[in-house]
């Protein structure tokens, strides 16, 4: 489409002379060819600005115009422009079919809402409930009882309410300690507009209720533990894990490979640094890094220490040296006494 189309389906302004310059595609400012849409949202990526082969870029209000000619598109939010521009150039994906394939299993007793599309072997139990518009990949898994909301997507392998890690370790008359099962009665609600990438895994709740609040977006290999509740529009990367018991507020955003322990309390908008652990509860609206995650401007000194850490140990063994040969220059100069530690 012409650029004045595009800019006015995202929400931007592009000059007068770009205006018929015609795109089709979008793509990375390192990999555009002519006829694509690029973005640039931050400074990170600003070097290749000059060099790309993009026909346009979007970006924010106030980028002055390239040398090479390129058509800048400017937004409020280059990011979300981006993201309208994919919609609106290349769309959604489509499904190979409508509905529940034959090759998936969904139990008598459960309920599927209008428009709602399961791929082969995905797998919905007993009296389970799932909305309107939602997707369910290959091999996805819903356990009985459990709930689904409107426009849920669960991608390929994500299990939903499969038993808790619970169990109780005792010892009974003239037997050895043994793991005794707790059953799981719960169990996992999904709300609205959730996303899940592939083999998440969701807990069903020992008692009560697993639930993951509306517009919240997980990456691949998330799990949650049972009894958790999850706040509304959190963001989860890969390797996120949180066990049993976790409460947390809304638009919280956890990195990569984050850990959780059990029975803790994280407050809105807190954002922790990936590979953190957190041991404690967190305050809202604060940025925590480490293990034990702590507040982020501490844990980049932490950090900075832990990088230097050998230099500042053979300081420490130097200063030592500097003490004994000291403290051995005192003891032997004339009507000097040498202390008993120097000795």
């Amino acid at each position: 489409m012409r650029l004045d189309e595009l800019a006015k389906i995202i929400g931007a302004e592009v000059g007068a002379e770009h205006a018929a310059i015609a795109v089709s595609a979008c793509a990375t400012l390192e990999a555009a060819t002519p006829g694509t849409v690029s973005f640039l949202s931050g400074s990170k990526y600003a070097d290749q600005l000059p060099t790309t082969k993009a026909s346009a870029v979007i970006v924010a209000h106030g980028t002055k115009p390239l040398a090479s000619g390129v058509a800048l598109l400017f937004a409020k939010d280059p990011y979300f422009g981006f993201r309208q521009a994919v919609v609106a150039l290349h769309g959604y994906r489509q499904h190979p079919h409508v509905g529940v394939h034959p090759l998936a299993y969904v139990h008598p007793t459960a309920t599927i809402g209008e428009g709602t599309t399961i791929y082969p072997f995905a797998y919905v139990g007993p009296g389970a409930k799932v909305g309107r518009d939602c997707i369910l990949y290959p091999s996805v898994t819903v356990y009985d009882h459990c709930i689904l909301g409107d426009r849920v997507i669960l991608h390929a392998s994500t299990s939903i309410g499969h038993d808790g890690f619970g169990y109780a370790t005792h010892a009974l008359p003239g037997e050895a300690p043994a793991h005794h099962k707790i059953p799981q009665a719960g169990i996992a609600v999904i709300e609205d507009d959730v996303e899940m990438g592939s083999n998440c895994s969701v807990d069903r709740a020992t008692v009560g209720q697993t639930v993951v609040a509306k517009g919240t977006k997980f990456s691949n290999n998330v799990v949650i533990g049972h009894g958790t509740k999850v706040g509304q529009h959190n963001l989860y990367v890969a390797q996120v894990g949180l066990a049993g018991s976790v409460k947390t507020g809304d638009y919280v955003v956890m990195g990569g490979q984050v850990g959780v322990a059990g029975h803790l309390s994280i407050g809105s908008q807190v954002q922790i640094a990936a590979q953190s652990g957190v041991a404690q509860d967190l305050e809202a609206k604060q940025n925590y890094l480490g293990t034990p995650a702590i507040p982020i401007a501490q844990g980049r000194r932490v950090w900075m220490h832990t990088v230097n850490l050998d230099e500042l140990v053979k300081r420490l063994k130097s200063l030592e040296k500097q003490v004994i040969a000291l403290r051995s220059a005192e003891g032997s100069g004339p009507g000097s006494v040498v202390s008993q530690e120097s000795k």
